[in-house]
């Protein structure tokens, strides 16, 4: 099976400029192919991460893969799905974004083969005026250039002449990668057919239409309800471990629509057919075990955050399901408590009645604080107490740093200790 196969397999192919060259191509060589991320924000959320997933795939089938950082064609903005002009960043923040998304790259692309992280800025950026209108400008025509969705979808509202010469910035990636780096496949979205076609172009109109150059475009990924995939109510899922925790991370591919699961299993696993079947199987036969959703989380999230950070969501829903959250490490408690009710309170022991209602208002009396308590409706860090004349001690737990509530079966809160 051909790298090709394998992604027509796993459903990872949407349109193809030369779909009989590029199979003939892929089993003559090593290819190099590059994806582009324009660097608009400091961390890439896992609707970024599909193409790079088809990046990886090809590395891991021994090809040479790129990755365009943005950073000239990021200063511009990219109109492609969008309805209006982006705001344009400073470049003060454009260059924090790069740094932020290299690192993310290399975590990804850094363990398995050859790769190598590029910024159009370095070209882009030395290009005159004159010579874009010159040496680039001339070989677009407008006619054609609006007939492409990106611009045409935009003529209603308007576009600026700043993101109408986007397509020619990108045309112009592909070429210097073609000529500095015999790159010929560019990979991207399905939005990007248009500027991935206008790179075909150029480089066929200056290096001769028989240049073996091709496109190869990713399907929208939709949810099976019809939805984009990747929002949830919280809002976008990130690669960065400060904005989406691994725990939740975890959590949101183990919280997969049976409808779904395969799919994506497909698409963001390495896991070969064989396996994938029988996990679609059990989908099928035993949809209650949620086995396939439970691979899923556990493989996506090593491919991100690593086996430790897998570890660890495990342990922190073990606990929040059996109750247990004694052994939990300071730093699981950060991510699994991050969403319940929290509170700060000082390293001072008190009375739990006391505690309870006047220090973190977790019960609104002491009345109903000594029924709660007498009743064993209440556990701290774990563990049942029906004292009334207990002490709740901050720093006996957890380094010090944390004090977990928990009222009746489901109720959690987190007192989080004063330095």
């Amino acid at each position: 099976m051909t790298i090709i196969d394998e992604l027509k397999w796993r459903g990872a192919i949407n349109q193809q400029t030369d779909e009989e060259g590029l199979a003939q191509l892929v089993s003559e060589k090593a290819v190099g192919l590059y994806v582009g991320i324009d660097p608009t924000g400091d961390s890439m959320h896992i609707g970024h991460l599909i193409p790079f997933m088809i990046l990886k795939r090809f590395q891991l089938a021994g090809h040479r893969p790129y990755i365009v950082i943005g950073g000239g064609t990021g200063s511009i903005g990219d109109p492609s799905g969008k309805k209006s002009e982006r705001t344009l960043q400073s470049m003060e923040q454009v260059h924090k974004n790069e740094a932020a998304i290299t690192a993310q790259m290399q975590r990804l692309f850094g363990q398995d083969g050859q790769f190598k992280i590029v910024n159009n800025y370095d070209w882009l950026s030395t290009i005159s005026l004159l010579a874009f209108l010159r040496d680039y400008g001339k070989l677009f025509n407008v006619n054609n250039m609006l007939a492409k969705e990106v611009v045409a979808s935009r003529l209603e509202v308007g576009i600026s002449y700043t993101e109408f010469t986007y397509q020619i910035l990108q045309s112009i990636d592909f070429l210097h990668l073609y000529e500095a780096e015999d790159v010929q496949l560019q990979v991207g979205g399905a939005d990007q057919w248009g500027n991935i076609t206008a790179g075909i172009d150029l480089i066929h109109k200056i290096k001769g239409s028989d240049t073996k150059v091709y496109g190869l475009t990713i399907p929208l990924m939709l949810k099976a309800d019809g939805t984009k995939f990747g929002k949830t109510a919280g809002g976008a899922v990130w690669l960065d471990a400060e904005k989406t925790s691994p725990y939740e991370f975890y959590q949101f591919w183990l919280n997969q629509d049976d409808r779904d699961v395969v799919k994506y299993l497909k698409y963001f696993t390495f896991l070969d057919q064989d396996e994938i079947n029988d996990l679609a199987q059990k989908v099928s036969d035993h949809p209650e075990k949620r086995e396939a959703q439970r691979r899923l989380a556990e493989e996506v999230t090593a491919f991100v955050h690593g086996q430790e950070a897998v570890n660890e969501a495990e342990n922190i829903s073990k606990a929040l399901f059996s109750g247990d959250v004694a052994e939990l490490t300071a730093r699981e408690i950060e991510q699994g408590f991050k969403s319940v009710p929290s509170v700060t309170v000082t390293a001072e022991k008190r009375n739990i009645v006391e505690w309870l209602v006047d220090f973190t208002s977790i019960e609104p009396s002491r009345r109903q604080a000594r029924e709660d308590v007498s009743n064993g409706a209440i556990r701290i860090n774990g563990e049942k107490v029906t004292d009334t004349e207990a002490t709740v001690d901050p720093s006996s737990h957890f380094d010090g740093q944390f004090v977990i509530v928990r009222r009746g079966k489901k109720k959690y809160f987190l007192a989080r200790v004063e330095a």
